[in-house]
């Protein structure tokens, strides 16, 4: 082998910006171990130089694809947290502005309204019933909560799930049928109260699927509605559930598919492909996951790395693009915005279209 001399490698080292391991690998190869010094040198001085991320992307998922979501969109008037996106049937963005207790609307010009007023109920996790109905998990501040729903202009308010009956909804997800899944975020990591339940078409009474979990947040189907996958926000699992029936798994078709390192597992969406989204609250990004439940990818929030829009809790993919639209905020009442990216799959297409 050729050797080069110190003078033309340094240079190089330094256009190329190599981390420490890289310089030091070359160097050692080229058998040039004084070199090696100078190497370790630029390399602690261009991470002097380099701000660290207050969210550091855990060391196993660097090397996954990534993409940074863009075209911000700020909503005023936000005190904290937005949640629960979701497509209407005519295009409309609808999520939720949590302790304002409001139910919004984003048109497909921009333009941003009020649909409806929860009072007492804090909207969180949405989904949209064939008949154009807006299904709402709401928590009441107190540790429970309700299952609503309003009409597409927030007339009608109607209880599916009552208060009555013991839950914290999170989230919910539509099958085919028009029965609904929803999480239950009770407990904690030493008390695992919470649950997945199903609501079957004309039932009242919540059957469940999936119980003693901490804090169960966020819920999805796939596009066949074979595969249930349910974030565990307590303790940072994603299980896969492979079903027999609306609500029992196969045998040995429950596993956990996933552990996430740091916080923490929010809301979820699935494409038309079968990937799983997955919003990470507290770090600013989703995560995406193949139908297997193995990585394949991560979408970044811009100013993650300085703290900023770090209360990423939802997302959601416009019916039959790639428009992915994910909601976020600050988490100190400064600022709540809406970010797009494009999605790795189609979204699914609108339910009126099945």
């Amino acid at each position: 082998m050729q050797q080069r001399s110190p003078s033309s490698i340094l240079p190089a080292i330094r256009r190329g910006r190599l981390r420490y391991a890289s310089a030091i690998l070359a160097l050692s190869v080229l058998g040039l171990p004084a070199i090696s010094h100078a190497a370790q040198v630029l390399a602690q001085r261009e991470a002097a130089d380099t701000p660290a991320s207050v969210v550091p992307v855990p060391p196993g998922e660097r090397g996954l694809r990534t993409v940074v979501a863009g075209r911000p969109i700020p909503i005023p008037g936000i005190k904290l947290v937005l949640e629960g996106p979701c497509f209407d049937r005519a295009g409309n963005l609808i999520f939720s502005d949590v302790q304002g207790s409001r139910v919004m609307r984003m048109d497909p010009q921009g333009r941003i309204s009020t649909v409806a007023r929860l009072g007492r109920f804090q909207p969180g996790g949405m989904a949209i019933h064939r008949d154009g109905r807006i299904f709402i998990a709401a928590g009441n501040g107190a540790g429970g909560g309700a299952i609503l729903a309003i009409k597409p202009d927030g007339s009608g308010l109607e209880t599916i799930v009552p208060e009555n009956a013991g839950f914290a909804p999170n989230d919910l997800v539509f099958d085919k049928s028009d029965g609904f899944y929803f999480t239950d975020a009770r407990g904690d990591a030493g008390n695992l109260q919470g649950g997945v339940y199903y609501v079957a078409p004309g039932a009242k009474a919540p059957v469940p699927v999936l119980q003693h979990l901490a804090v169960a947040n966020g819920v999805a189907l796939s596009p066949d509605g074979k595969r249930l996958w349910v974030g565990e926000y307590g303790v940072n699992r994603l299980h896969r559930l492979d079903l027999a029936s609306a609500t029992t798994a196969q045998p040995f078709g429950s596993v956990v598919a996933y552990y996430f390192t740091g916080p923490a597992p929010d809301s979820m969406r699935v494409d038309a492909s079968g990937n799983v989204y997955v919003a990470i609250y507290g770090q600013g990004r989703v995560i995406v996951f193949a139908p297997s439940g193995l990585p394949i990818g991560q979408i970044l929030l811009p100013d993650r790395d300085a703290g900023h829009h770090l209360s990423l809790t939802s997302m959601a993919i416009r019916p039959g693009t790639r428009d992915l639209f994910i909601v976020s905020a600050n988490g100190d009442g400064t600022g709540a915005t809406i970010f797009r990216a494009v999605a790795f799959g189609l979204g699914l297409p609108s339910r009126e279209a099945r």
